[in-house]
């Protein structure tokens, strides 16, 4: 501990990101990448952007973003705002939204920045245990609150909720904010964003970096009715008014607007997902029922340290969380077909 560090920083404990090891010919299937790579066309905008424009500041308001973001998803330019990965975007919205005197609620197992955001701002927060099943019960939600926030599908788990029944959230809490994250929406779930016209303290978030293969970018964004955006926006030009760069928004820009590269790669993905799924149970393993780009699995007589090492041996990347209920558990990311076949393989061999 240094002598010169805030009173804050001794007491932090900082979110720990996937492994992003040299290993040769590795299967990586540790932090949910998308294995297809980004739309050619976005390559091509980020080139271009690549220029002398790059002495002059990007737009601080993003407005063509915005407009690309608003036209897919049927709102407004002035109900999306955008940031630097839906990290940044969260972390303004736990300033901007979710700090109140009554407790903010998230699920127990979930996203691990979630805590990570609540000791850095010093917001009160209860996790909220999931089911014995692994899923969320509405019910346990109907508490004190002062926010909730809520992934959607839920990770490390994958498994997702309707769309009904974020409605029944949402409007069971017109009094406080309900934030839900969708990071991985687009490998089976389904959007709330058509919600936000109807309930003003809905906010949604999403990322380039899964369904759009632009991890590499860091390029997230929020959708809700104005008043939601405008406190982003305060506090974002409280921090960085220019979070976004040119090349970010070229990109992000050609990336949202080509829709057959996003059908194309997401269905590959998801055939994968299923595919992987089945030779996971055809060998034991307990699949929780994943509507992202990744599986959550373990085996009954496997422990998951133990197959996480054994996969590491032989090359094989995935993540392995030591938490209590799913220190068990490996959560998976779906490759290629190639990288399935290595991955069931590999198992095969530790089996």
């Amino acid at each position: 501990m240094s002598t010169y560090w805030s009173p804050i920083v001794a007491s932090l404990k900082p979110y720990v990101a996937g492994e992003q090891p040299r290993i040769e010919n590795l299967v990586k299937l540790n932090t949910n990448e998308n294995p297809y790579g980004p739309s050619p066309i976005a390559i091509d905008a980020i080139k271009a952007a690549a220029s002398d424009s790059l002495k002059l500041y990007p737009d601080a308001n993003a407005v063509a973003l915005r407009k690309a973001i608003a036209k897919r998803y049927g709102v407004t330019a002035d109900e999306v705002f955008v940031g630097n990965g839906s990290d940044e975007v969260l972390a303004h919205t736990f300033v901007a939204l979710l700090n109140h005197e009554s407790p903010l609620l998230y699920p127990d197992i979930s996203y691990s920045f979630y805590p990570t955001y609540c000791r850095l701002f010093g917001i009160d927060a209860v996790e909220v245990p999931l089911t014995e099943d692994f899923t969320v019960d509405l019910a346990d939600y109907n508490r004190p609150a002062g926010a909730i926030i809520l992934p959607n599908p839920n990770a490390p788990t994958g498994i997702g909720l309707p769309l009904s029944a974020i409605e029944a959230l949402v409007a069971e809490h017109r009094d406080i904010p309900v934030v839900i994250d969708e990071a991985y929406v687009d490998f089976g779930g389904e959007t709330a964003v058509p919600l936000t016209r109807k309930y003003d303290n809905l906010l949604v978030v999403q990322t380039l970096s899964k369904s759009r293969s632009l991890a590499g970018l860091r390029v997230g964004f929020a959708i809700g009715q104005r008043p939601l955006i405008d406190a982003l926006e305060r506090v974002k030009d409280s921090f960085n008014s220019y979070p976004l760069d040119r090349a970010a928004q070229a990109g992000a820009i050609a990336a949202i607007e080509d829709e057959a590269w996003f059908d194309e790669t997401r269905l590959k993905v998801m055939a994968s997902r299923e595919r992987v799924t089945g030779a996971l149970r055809q060998r034991g393993f307990e699949v929780l029922p994943s509507l992202a780009n990744f599986v959550f699995a373990r085996h009954p007589d496997r422990s998951g340290e133990a197959l996480a090492k054994g996969l590491r041996e032989r090359a094989v990347l995935v993540r392995h969380f030591a938490k209590p209920r799913i220190s068990d558990f490996l959560r998976i990311t779906i490759g290629t077909s190639e990288d399935c076949d290595r991955l069931i393989a590999a198992l095969d061999d530790i089996l």
